[in-house]
């Protein structure tokens, strides 16, 4: 396992650059470089759940570790969800990744916002992290200036 680090400056404040993250319309916009389509839903609750999925509903469910709007949240990784919605956080497959974390930091950065992500991944997904952080964090920036 490793720990990739992502940073970009949006001369935007940090509610724009939270809502561009976590927005409805917005969050597939951003994400789509890991998967077209991408949804999240969530109970926004320490400890709730909730679930990254493609357009057929399957991906991973995670719960909230830490939340301070608009200041950070960390995600934990629990493990995988099927499109019928069943999950599976006990596998040995998922036992090997589950409780890897998923950080965004919004920094006040003179009048400018620094987002700093971290992720945790097994280091064949390495690639995919890099594509999908450094264009979707582009259109993150994209979207909070614009708005």
């Amino acid at each position: 396992m490793e720990t990739l680090s992502y940073e970009i400056i949006i001369d935007a404040p940090k509610q724009k650059v939270w809502d561009a993250l976590w927005g409805n319309e917005t969050y597939s916009e951003w994400t789509k470089f890991f998967s077209p389509g991408s949804q999240m839903k969530s109970d926004w609750k320490v400890g709730g759940k909730t679930y990254f999925t493609n357009t057929e509903g399957e991906g991973m469910v995670s719960t909230i570790d830490s939340l301070e709007k608009p200041d950070q949240i960390i995600f934990k990784h629990l493990g995988m969800v099927d499109k019928d919605g069943n999950e599976d956080t006990q596998s040995k497959e998922v036992m090997e990744w589950s409780g890897c974390f998923e950080k965004y930091i919004l920094i006040d950065f003179d009048g400018k916002t620094k987002l700093h992500v971290e992720v945790q991944t097994e280091k064949s997904w390495r690639d995919h992290m890099d594509k999908g952080f450094t264009q979707g964090l582009e259109v993150v920036k994209n979207i909070a200036e614009a708005n």
